[in-house]
């Protein structure tokens, strides 16, 4: 990157104490302070991870006026992991780029790539996976498509932020081997590889520090061992003072509440600096660091009018969000070849389920939108067939509403640490609360399946569960949908089941169901790709990137009880959890990491593996598509080391890629694994270190459908 320091110092020495400090915090709910004498505009921020949030009055929670502020709705993080195809998350944060640089944003506060530790986290949709190198692999290419339109990324939660419960305060207790091989390395990779030049503080405590605050975090690991020299930006309402934040490497300071001038990085840091409590030269860094991302930006120097315009709506979006949702969605189970559904072959349709009509877009937090348009499952599927097939709709169950006065917002509250936070448009249901509702609903349903050709379910979560601010009590589905489901399948063995949901979800009707599909939010054209899916226009190829175990109970984080305590989370699983948990165990689990099906059969064959030489190993095999079908694959490479000097996972993901293979035709891959594929974080040491010894190299289409292994010497 080119060194702006001459210029940067130049401009600081220009500076009033009183221009600085309007530079690095809050002075309207989305943007600094500008200094006009010296040409310094202000810093525009906007959520999020799924398309350029609406805007918002300065000083209220309140739309600004005029709606020219709709945006493409792209597929959630969970989404885009779920392809597994590094390109398309290449594509989907160009988008994001593009939209926030038409809207005049100079940051995006995206991706974010908290590890799914526990699957009732409410924030979960929002997050990659449970595996740091899915998480690595995909947040590179999104964060450096994000930031080719002159606009910045900004990596969240930074770090260990992997619950809702209590955030602002619950304090983090993770040993340091944990934190360097499961919780940093998607941190490391968008910092370091992709780039990214924003990072976000979290709002809770790691090791009884704030995260926004935090000593080891922010000057310790960024700034000293990464020597990451971008901009930290804290969590709206993560930082809690001003000497112990001042003093950190926290660059700027935003907030929820519309007393700018109060802020800890305002007044109150005037006063300390004043006061020879702050030194000036302590501000003064702060300051470089948000004009050397201004100069990055094109915001300041000779490239000013060479920074690139953005635009937001086009077709191109349009169509790139489509094709990321179509490869998102994840085949789970397809017995007797119910899918696709050849149209051909039936005239009656009845869509069952309150999901097949809901608009997700302007839900979830600081995730929600207001969407250009979303076609819902249900006009997906009505569009698909058209006027020569007969679509009913029936809701099925019951699921509670609240009236949202148009005064009311959420945010204002969102940093409350006294009482959990309660959004005025969420409301949740009990089991059993609405039966009498239900029966009659449930009645209508079953009528419905039992005059139609083809029955089609779409249930799930929604933004009601999967949400900033609160977590899932547990993973079953809400809404008494388990029991409707039971009922629906008495009567129609043949039905389609669609979940479509942020995290796993328990399905004690598994056994029962032939065809299962399941869908991550997945943007505007979900319902389209969904469709296109289900009528087999689209061969199905995603796969899951995190574990769905057949019950809460089976999860290493219930076991141990740390997860949802408001005070303090020891994470006593060190590494062991999600797949890693399952093999060590042997757990059995419904879908296993990396599952997914097709609508073809693949074959995996001339496998070989060889040494490049110092550690690293070429592995090679081949992929014939045996279908009658073209399709896609992705394929994963897994490692473990066989005698380990500590205790280590029976094998971690390290490679992945996916093959489109025509029908028919076969598809060579090779993928590399690196003698740091190998290594373990070794606490005395303070390294990460490869021991010399025997290691498993594995090839496989999930965890646990491993095609091959063999073992190779190090």
């Amino acid at each position: 990157m080119t060194d702006f320091s001459k210029e940067i110092e130049e401009l600081l020495s220009k500076l009033t104490l009183e221009e600085k400090i309007t530079m690095i915090h809050g002075a309207g709910f989305f943007r600094t302070g500008e200094v006009e004498r010296l040409n310094i505009p202000a810093f525009y921020f906007s959520d999020g991870p799924m398309g350029v949030r609406s805007e918002f009055k300065n000083d209220e929670w309140m739309p600004y006026g005029p709606d020219d502020d709709f945006v493409t709705y792209l597929p959630s993080n969970s989404a885009i992991a779920s392809t597994w195809n590094t390109e398309l998350a290449y594509e989907s944060g160009k988008v994001l780029g593009e939209e926030a640089r038409g809207r005049a944003k100079d940051m995006i506060l995206a991706p974010g790539v908290n590890i799914k530790r526990d699957p009732r986290c409410g924030r979960n949709f929002e997050y990659l996976s449970e595996d740091p190198r899915v998480i690595e692999r995909m947040c590179v290419p999104i964060i450096k498509g994000i930031q080719e339109s002159d606009v910045s990324a900004c990596v969240k939660h930074y770090a260990v932020n992997n619950q809702e419960t209590g955030r602002m305060a619950v304090d983090t207790e993770v040993d340091e081997r944990t934190l360097r091989e499961i919780y940093l390395p998607g941190f490391k990779a968008a910092l370091l590889e992709a780039g990214s030049l924003s990072v976000m503080g979290a709002y809770n405590k790691f090791r009884g520090e704030q995260c926004c605050e935090s000593k080891v975090l922010l000057d310790k690991i960024l700034r000293e061992e990464w020597n990451y020299d971008g901009t930290i930006v804290s969590d709206w309402g993560g930082v809690h003072s001003t000497e112990e934040a001042a003093n950190s490497a926290m660059d700027i300071e935003m907030s929820v509440t519309p007393d700018f001038d109060d802020y800890f990085f305002a007044k109150p840091l005037i006063k300390a600096v004043e006061d020879g409590v702050i030194a000036e030269e302590t501000v003064n860094e702060k300051v470089r660091n948000t004009l050397r991302l201004m100069y990055r930006l094109k915001m300041l120097g000779s490239e000013v009018n060479a920074r690139k315009a953005g635009a937001y709506n086009t077709k191109e979006h349009r169509e790139k969000a489509y094709k990321t949702a179509s490869e998102s969605i994840i085949l789970l189970k397809n017995e007797n070849k119910i899918l696709p559904l050849n149209k051909n072959k039936f005239k009656k349709v009845a869509v069952i389920g309150a999901n097949a009509d809901v608009m997700h877009s302007f839900g979830g937090g600081s995730a929600e939108i207001k969407a250009l348009y979303e076609v819902s499952p249900l006009m997906g599927i009505k569009m698909a067939l058209g006027g020569n097939h007969k679509v009913t709709y029936s809701k099925g169950y019951h699921v509670p509403s609240k009236a949202m006065n148009a005064t009311e917002s959420w945010q204002a509250e969102s940093t409350n640490t006294d009482a959990e936070l309660e959004y005025p448009y969420v409301i949740r249901s009990k089991p059993g609360q609405f039966a009498e509702i239900n029966k009659g609903l449930f009645d209508e349903a079953i009528n419905a399946a039992k005059e139609a050709d083809v029955v089609i379910f779409v249930g799930g979560l929604d933004h009601n569960y999967d949400i900033e601010g609160k977590d899932r009590d547990d993973i079953k589905l809400p809404y008494d949908q388990d029991i409707i489901i039971e009922k629906l399948l008495d009567v129609r063995e043949d039905m389609v089941i669609v979940l479509n949901a942020g995290s796993p979800v328990e399905m004690p009707w598994i056994d029962k169901a032939k065809s299962v599909v399941f869908t991550y939010y997945a943007g505007l054209e979900g319902g389209s790709a969904l469709a296109d899916v289900l009528f087999g226009d689209v061969n199905p190829s995603g796969k899951l990137s995190e574990s769905f175990p057949y019950k809460l109970e089976d999860t290493v984080t219930y076991k141990n009880g740390q997860f949802g305590s408001k005070e303090k989370v020891v994470y006593e699983e060190g590494v062991f959890y999600g797949y890693r948990y399952y093999e060590k165990e042997n757990i059995n689990v419904m879908f296993p990491f990396g599952y997914g099906l097709s609508y073809t059969e693949f074959k995996y064959d001339d496998f070989n593996v060889k040494s490049c030489g110092n550690g690293s190993f070429e592995v090679c095999f081949s992929v014939e598509n045996m279908g009658d079908v073209d399709g896609m694959e992705a394929v994963q490479v897994y490692a473990g080391e066989n005698n380990p000097t500590v205790e280590r996972p029976v094998k971690e993901l390290k490679a992945f890629t996916k093959v489109s293979v025509k029908k028919g035709e076969k598809a060579s891959v090779s993928l590399m694994l690196n003698k740091a594929d190998f290594a373990y974080y070794d606490v005395e040491k303070k390294d990460f270190i490869t021991n010399s010894g025997d290691y498993t190299i594995y090839i496989g289409a999930s965890s646990s459908d491993i095609k091959f292994k063999t073992t190779v010497t190090i």
